[in-house]
């Protein structure tokens, strides 16, 4: 938009204003993804996370670190993992824990 002398340009919204915005509602924003697969690995345990997401880094000699490297650098598990997470969310606050 440009400004002419009649009208002034309306401010436009600061990028990290609009990103906020855009986040808001985003129950994975500013959560780590080794958050999140401590998380899983607490609630579930290793054998199970391994079961509901069939990949190595949860069935072979699983721990934090092996399973970040491996997330990581497979956008594909990542989203698995994260959406198990969400679903893991959901469980906890339709039971009442928080």
């Amino acid at each position: 938009m440009t400004a002419t002398a009649d009208s002034p340009a309306a401010p436009e919204p600061a990028p990290a204003a609009a990103k906020l915005e855009k986040q808001a509602g985003n129950p994975l924003h500013g959560v780590t993804l080794e958050a999140i697969v401590t998380a899983l690995a607490a609630h579930y345990g290793w054998d199970e996370l391994g079961q509901r997401i069939n990949i190595r880094c949860f069935t072979s000699e699983p721990s934090v670190a092996s399973s970040l490297k491996f997330l990581r650098k497979t956008p594909w598990a990542r989203e698995k993992v994260e959406s198990l997470y969400l679903f893991m969310l959901r469980e906890l606050r339709r039971s009442g824990h928080r």
